[in-house]
C-alpha cells in the first residue's frame, strides 16, 4: 500500500518555524544585552579616567551621557562616589552606569524580569 505523503513537510515546518524565530529573536536579544554593557563598560572606563584627572561629576555624568549611543541617554544612570566636594588627590574614585534594555522577543518579557538593567563600574585613583 502506498501512502500519500504531500504535506508532511509543510505540517512539520508550522510546528518548528515558531520555536526557530523565538530562537533566533533571542538570541538577537543576548547580543543587545551583550553589545550594550560593552558599550556601557567602555563609557565607564572613560568617564572614571576623567574624574581621575580631576574633573567634577556634572562634566564627568554629561561625557558619559554623550559617550553612550546605545539608546535614549536620558535612561542612563550615572552613579558617582565620593562626589566631587569629597574627592581629595589620591583618594579612589568610582563611576557606576545603569541603562535599563527591554527586550525585543515577546515571549522572554513574561518569564525574565523586563527591562533587564545593565550595571558596570570602574574605580580609578584621583591624581
Amino acid at each position: 500500500m502506498i501512502k500519500k505523503e504531500n504535506g508532511q513537510s509543510i505540517v512539520e515546518m508550522a510546528l518548528v518555524l515558531p520555536v526557530l524565530l523565538i530562537i533566533l529573536i533571542g538570541i538577537f536579544d543576548f547580543g543587545r544585552i551583550m553589545y550594550t554593557y560593552m558599550h556601557l563598560q567602555l563609557a565607564t572606563q572613560e568617564s572614571v579616567r576623567l574624574g581621575g584627572l580631576g574633573r567634577d561629576d556634572a562634566a564627568i555624568a554629561q561625557f558619559a551621557r554623550d559617550y553612550v549611543h546605545v539608546g535614549d541617554s536620558s535612561n542612563l544612570q550615572v552613579n558617582i562616589s565620593p562626589n566631587d566636594t569629597m574627592r581629595e588627590s589620591g583618594d579612589y574614585m568610582t563611576v557606576t552606569l545603569e541603562y535599563p534594555v527591554e527586550y525585543v522577543t515577546p515571549l522572554i518579557s513574561k518569564v525574565l524580569p523586563s527591562p533587564i538593567l545593565v550595571k558596570t563600574d570602574s574605580t580609578i585613583r584621583v591624581e
